[in-house]
């Protein structure tokens, strides 16, 4: 499970300025450097990631999204977490990211919200 690639999709969300970033395999150190390089690129107005498929997720997959948010948030865009398994729901808890970036059940309800 571990050794398996992730792999990300951008797709637009239902509202202007909204794109759903969907991942799909684990946020790992040996597999977060394409996500990184795309996270730099991407600049919509709101960022859903979309972590349905995602089984896992080490203390380097972690450091990515602080950093995205607070950049997002200096330049008034916003990071949305969804689709959160038990268990990268518990790492985020331990780290305290959920008290950063708002998390939700589904990416219907991320969307819901905006």
């Amino acid at each position: 499970m571990l050794d398996t690639p992730l792999t990300f999709t951008a797709t637009p969300g239902l509202k202007d300025g909204t794109t759903i970033l969907k991942l799909v395999g684990p946020v790992t150190l040996s597999t977060m450097f394409p996500l990184q390089a795309e996270l730099r690129t991407l600049r919509p107005t709101v960022l859903i990631l979309d972590f349905t498929d995602v089984p896992y997720i080490d203390s380097a997959g972690i450091g990515l999204f602080p950093s995205y948010f607070i950049s997002a948030q200096g330049e008034g865009r916003t990071l949305l977490l969804a689709g959160l398994n038990h268990r990268v729901e518990a790492i985020l808890g331990h780290t305290k990211i959920d008290t950063m970036i708002r998390t939700f059940p589904t990416v219907e309800e991320a969307e819901a919200s905006l």
